[in-house]
C-alpha cells in the first residue's frame, strides 16, 4: 500500500537578485512516498497555478542526476544531504509525515539568484570556457588505439569527467569555493594525452578564470567532498594545485627567475 503524508514547506520566495526574499509557509499535502522531490514541488506549483499564486520557480531539466541543473538546500543541507543523490533522485520515501522542510537557493555571490530556488551559475560557464578544451589535428580520423593510456590514468579521468556542474560544492563550502569543480574540469583533460599540449595554460586560464568570478579560497573542510552528488574526492583539488605551481613557474618570465649569469 502507497503511504501518503502532509509536509510543511518553508520556501524562499525571492522574484529577483535585486529584491529582497524571505520564506514563506506551504503545505504539500497526499504526498506519495512514490514521488520524487521535484514531483512533489510540481503537486505544490499546480495548487498554487490553481489558487492564482505566482509558482515556486527552480532549476531542472533531465530529472535523473545526469544534466546538474537542478540543486537547493534543503534543511541547510545541499541536494538534502542523502550521500551521491541529487535532488531530483531524492524520493519522498525519505520524510516523514508532518515533517518542516526549509527550502532555499545555493548562496554564494558568484551565483545570484534569478528567481526564489534558481539560480545563475554562469560562473561555471565561463570558467569551463577559459580552458577546457583541447587541441583537435585536422584530417583524418586518428584510430581509436593510436594513443595508449594506463588505465589508472584513464579511470581517474573518467572520476573526473562525472562532474555535473550543480555548484553543490559551492553552495556547501564555508567559503564559497568552487576548486572542487573547476579541480575535476581542469584533471579530466589534464590526465589524458590529448589533453596535454593545452595543460599549463589550461589550469592558469580556469584558475584565474575561478578566481575572477568571486568565489572563495579552499580552506580544506571537506564539505565539497561531502555533498558532491558524483562523489568527486578532493584529492583533485591538490593535483589542480600542484598543476598550477609548475605550470606558473614555467610561465614566469626568464628575468624574473633569478640566478647568475
Amino acid at each position: 500500500m502507497t503511504r501518503t503524508f502532509s509536509l510543511t514547506l518553508h520556501v524562499w520566495r525571492q522574484k529577483s537578485a535585486k529584491q529582497a526574499g524571505q520564506f514563506a509557509k506551504y503545505i504539500a499535502a497526499n504526498v506519495s512516498e512514490h514521488m520524487s522531490f521535484l514531483e512533489m514541488l510540481d503537486v505544490v506549483n499546480q495548487d498554487l497555478l490553481a489558487k492564482g499564486e505566482d509558482p515556486i520557480a527552480f532549476d531542472h531539466d533531465c530529472r535523473e542526476g545526469i544534466c546538474g541543473s537542478c540543486g537547493f538546500m534543503v534543511n541547510g543541507d545541499a541536494h538534502g544531504g542523502h550521500r551521491g543523490t541529487t535532488i531530483c533522485q531524492l524520493h519522498m520515501r525519505h520524510f516523514k509525515d508532518g515533517e518542516e522542510l526549509w527550502l532555499e537557493p545555493w548562496r554564494s555571490a558568484a551565483f545570484p539568484i534569478v528567481k526564489d530556488l534558481a539560480v545563475d551559475r554562469g560562473a561555471f560557464d565561463r570558467i569551463i570556457a577559459s580552458g577546457g578544451f583541447v587541441s583537435v589535428p585536422t584530417g583524418s580520423a586518428v584510430d581509436g588505439n593510436a594513443i595508449p593510456v594506463p588505465k589508472t590514468e584513464a579511470d581517474l579521468a573518467m572520476d573526473a569527467a562525472a562532474c555535473i556542474g550543480c555548484g553543490a560544492c559551492v553552495a556547501m563550502c564555508p567559503n564559497s569555493a568552487a576548486q572542487l569543480f573547476t579541480a575535476a574540469k581542469v584533471g579530466h583533460l589534464g590526465l589524458l594525452p590529448q589533453g596535454q599540449p593545452e595543460r599549463d595554460r589550461r589550469v592558469l586560464a580556469m584558475v584565474g578564470q575561478m578566481t575572477a568570478e568571486g568565489f572563495g579560497h579552499c580552506t580544506s573542510t571537506g564539505e565539497c567532498e561531502a555533498v558532491c552528488p558524483k562523489e568527486i574526492p578532493i584529492a583533485f583539488i591538490a593535483r589542480m594545485n600542484r598543476d598550477y605551481l609548475e605550470a606558473s613557474v614555467k610561465e614566469r618570465p626568464q628575468a624574473n627567475r633569478g640566478g647568475s649569469g
